[in-house]
């Protein structure tokens, strides 16, 4: 009687197992068909459950076709770690500690946005969202439910909308004869570094550059010629600088040169260095074309008061014959 009554429950809880799987089943096929119209988001993969005790997941087939895969080349018991071995090296920790703070009752929610990486190797970007739906009473979670949308195509807009801002910037800030900063951009480098040597109490070194007898060269030589040397000079700047200042073109032939945590010694010998590169550069050389600066370290006021100072300085070595540095 007892071996009946193990077969008859046996049979029962068989049953009832197929039972639930059909109405997973209807689930699923719902689920599907809604995201396929792209109901109720763009992007919408569906649903996921996760048995948390059984380390069991069930998904929209959507979810994997995106990855470039076929229902039927999953296996028959799908782990979480299914998904989270596929994630991209950078978003596999954070990922997994935001599951974790979720599971613990840290965060309200779990809510990723990730790579993972498809059956052809690409990178396909997802925003994922879930929670657990059933604690056991000490508070140890059992399950979980989420949905999962493809954003990849949103975060392809968004990152040549980033690289086309990035390059409008670019385009904007520079001077469009010599490629180097222009007013505005050395301006605002000026500003900047200005507030870090008043917070960070560094020394700021500004200087005025200036092409000397440049008018009697465009009129001599033309202003094709003159645009030449204009460029060749930013660019030997630039060169000679390298990561230790930052130059613009200021306006006409002048140059605005700013040296950050620099003394006054060290911006004087750096000045110099770029001085002789110009009077020593093989093109220039053969018109004997040198330059003229004056610069001073910034203490307190505007940028307006520190440009003032550095330009009384370039006078000064202009009337005391060019080709020098005067601080």
């Amino acid at each position: 009687m007892s071996e009946q009554l193990h077969e008859r429950t046996k049979e029962e809880l068989l049953f009832k197992i197929k039972e639930q799987q059909m109405l997973i089943d209807e689930l699923l096929a719902e689920k599907a068909a809604e995201a396929k119209l792209d109901y109720p988001w763009k992007g919408n993969l569906g649903h996921w459950y996760w048995n948390i005790q059984t380390n069991d997941v069930v998904f929209n087939p959507l979810k994997v076709e995106a990855l470039g895969y076929s229902v039927d080349q999953l296996p028959e018991k799908i782990p979480y770690d299914f998904f989270t071995n596929k994630l991209h090296p950078e978003d596999h920790e954070p990922v997994m500690d935001n599951m974790r703070q979720h599971l613990k009752g840290l965060a309200p929610v779990y809510e990723v946005e990730y790579r993972i990486k498809a059956k052809d190797g690409t990178w396909k970007w997802f925003y994922d969202r879930g929670k657990v739906t059933k604690r056991a009473e000490d508070g140890a979670p059992l399950f979980a439910a989420g949905i999962v949308f493809d954003v990849s195509k949103q975060k392809s807009k968004v990152e040549n909308l980033e690289d086309l801002t990035s390059s409008l910037i670019e385009l904007v800030d520079k001077d469009e004869l010599t490629q180097i900063r222009n007013r505005r951009a050395v301006i605002r480098e000026l500003k900047t570094h200005m507030i870090d040597s008043a917070v960070k109490g560094k020394q700021l070194a500004v200087s005025m550059v200036d092409i000397d007898d440049f008018k009697h060269l465009n009129d001599t030589k033309g202003h094709v010629f003159g645009d030449y040397v204009l460029k060749e000079i930013a660019k030997t700047l630039e060169c000679k600088l390298d990561r230790k200042g930052i130059v613009g073109r200021y306006g006409g032939e002048e140059f605005l040169i700013l040296l950050p945590d620099t003394s006054k010694e060290a911006a004087e010998k750096q000045l110099n260095d770029c001085r002789l590169a110009i009077e020593t550069n093989e093109f220039l050389k053969l018109e004997s074309l040198t330059i003229s600066g004056g610069f001073t370290l910034y203490t307190q006021g505007d940028h307006e008061d520190v440009l003032r100072e550095a330009d009384k300085n370039l006078y000064k070595a202009k009337a005391n014959g060019k080709n020098r540095v005067i601080g």
